[in-house]
């Protein structure tokens, strides 16, 4: 006899699982008594739900490979969303669970009964509830092929709990279906793309997360060398979506609409490859793209494109098959624009050193300042090492030009902008590359989202270096509330925006789940942290104490 939660975990070896993540409740616990006898899947225990969907979010997002979430019932998905949308947003390609009640009670509405699918729905690619065992495996096969085939995303399954002990003698586990990523774009559509190319006098480039996760590094950078363009990452900056040692990487932009608007109207066409293009962060009366601005546009995602502004040349495809086709129908038009290229490269270039003056006079201050802090961590971090960065007003607008992030996966950030994201997903990305350095830039804010990271980081002995600048404050909230000219600027009180008496003791909560912990003010001491928690073998939580002037 053939039981549901073992052939589940079968479907799921058959697709490449290595890690579960959860959290266990009593609708899951015949799956996790499967665990018992499990060998080639790892349960990753997480202490809620929030964890659980920020681990599966990281791994997913460093491998591209399916993650696994298990959640309890309705109270555990509902914990769940906040950090289901920001996947959702990365696009991550996970299969998310919950176990629900029996379906023999569903009709009394049991404790901790709702209606799961439709709850998950809104955030998801596709959401059912599995009521049959024989269902289970097409059903899983099915949802985890819709999770892998871009526009990748996460996906969800109900499964009760009579569904995972039911038997049957004998039953057809079907096998996993995959969709080949490379679609090449529409010669058409590439040709109108290069007329405007050609056409053009000062093109600009906006990079996404579609770049990375198609592995189009090389035919990005050989796009932007042919026309001399710079290349800036996307709205909401997520991943290392372009080089930052390449001399045409021009780093992120303010997510304010008035700051890329500015930037935007000093060129005569805009580029955007599988970039979610220009992302607003607030209201502020001014669209970031002139009305009839041209723009190019290829993605593999077709919500996205002309979603917001209307695309001149619109290019479905997987950016690394796409591209060598427009790069030679652009130089086919026009020749190689060195001379501009050498003018943008030494623009950057002095930009770029304008920066790092700044944090290295800023390296003395007391106390600490944001830039001296970041580029002080950035001096110590090797070539593969894996950033994932919350620092919000530490780090607005600049951290992507102190930090280095040369390789597709060696970056990760926020994409949906709900806080809480990096402890966990450092821990997924860990799992993910147990051989490469991890750090965890948070603040102190954020952090307080999902600080029970720490306790899976010391059981799992994952060596992860957790920095959390902290200001004592919801500081953007204080920037952006002085912005509005109201009581709060005139008066200097920020209600609610005050991480204070008492104080936050990070080190302490850090210790109490078993992460040593260090506390620093000055940059020697700082440095040294860091090269201990580079050093390993397991967890390190650095608090980083710095200016609380907003």
């Amino acid at each position: 006899m053939i039981a549901g939660a073992p052939l589940f975990l079968d479907l799921l070896r058959a697709n490449g699982v290595d890690f579960v993540f959860g959290n266990p409740g009593t609708t899951e616990l015949p799956l996790v008594d499967a665990f018992a006898a499990e060998t080639g899947i790892r349960y990753i225990l997480g202490l809620n739900e929030v964890v659980v969907m920020g681990m599966a979010d990281g791994y997913a997002q460093a491998t591209g490979r399916l993650a696994v979430a298990n959640l309890h019932a309705a109270p555990g998905l509902g914990n769940a969303m906040g950090m289901l949308y920001n996947a959702a947003k990365a696009g991550a390609p996970i299969l998310v669970t919950a176990g629900q009640q029996d379906t023999t009670i569903a009709l009394t509405e049991p404790l901790l009964w709702a209606d799961l699918a439709t709850l998950a729905r809104p955030l998801v690619k596709w959401s059912t509830e599995v009521t049959r065992i024989d269902d289970l495996p097409r059903t899983v096969h099915r949802a985890i092929k819709v999770a892998l085939t871009a526009p990748t995303g996460p996906v969800f399954l109900s499964i009760p709990g009579d569904v995972l002990t039911a038997t049957v003698e004998a039953i057809d586990a079907m096998a996993p279906t995959r969709i080949g990523p490379r679609l090449r774009g529409d010669l058409d559509a590439i040709a109108a793309a290069a007329d405007l190319i050609a056409a053009s006098a000062s093109p600009v480039i906006f990079a996404g997360d579609a770049v990375p996760r198609s592995g189009a590094y090389a035919e990005l950078a050989a796009l932007a060398e042919a026309i001399g363009a710079p290349v800036y990452l996307e709205g909401m900056a997520n991943t290392a979506a372009f080089p930052s040692n390449h001399p045409l990487y021009a780093g992120s932009v303010a997510r304010m609409t008035p700051a890329v608007r500015a930037l935007t109207d000093g060129h005569d066409l805009v580029i955007s490859i599988g970039a979610d293009l220009l992302t607003q962060s607030q209201a502020a009366g001014v669209e970031a793209l002139a009305p009839g601005k041209p723009l190019v546009q290829l993605d593999d995602d077709a919500w996205e494109i002309g979603k917001n502004f209307p695309a001149t040349a619109a290019i479905l495809g997987d950016p690394k098959a796409t591209l060598p086709d427009l790069i030679a129908a652009v130089l086919h038009r026009m020749p190689v624009a060195s001379a501009r290229r050498a003018a943008t490269e030494a623009s950057i270039a002095g930009l770029q050193a304008a920066l790092i003056a700044r944090a290295e006079a800023e390296a003395d201050t007391f106390p600490l300042r944001p830039l001296a802090v970041l580029h002080a961590i950035a001096q110590l971090l090797p070539d593969d090492a894996i950033v994932i960065e919350e620092t919000l007003s530490t780090g607005m607008n600049t951290v992507r030009q102190l930090m280095p992030a040369t390789r597709p996966d060696s970056w990760f950030g926020m994409r949906g902008g709900g806080i809480g994201v990096a402890l966990p997903q450092a821990i997924g990305i860990k799992l993910a590359h147990p051989d490469r350095p991890v750090i965890a830039l948070s603040g102190d804010g954020s952090a307080m989202y999902s600080i029970q990271a720490l306790w899976t980081a010391a059981h799992y002995r994952l060596g992860i270096v957790a920095i959390i600048v902290n200001n004592r404050s919801y500081r953007i909230l204080k920037q952006r509330t002085r912005a509005l000219g109201g009581p709060s600027a005139a008066s200097g009180s920020y209600v609610g925006m005050d991480l204070t008496d008492p104080a936050i003791d990070f080190v302490a909560l850090s210790e109490a789940q078993g992460v040593p912990a260090i506390r620093v003010s000055t940059l020697p001491d700082l440095r040294a942290a860091v090269a201990r928690g580079l050093a390993g073998p397991g967890p390190l939580l650095i608090e980083v104490e710095i200016d609380t002037e907003v």
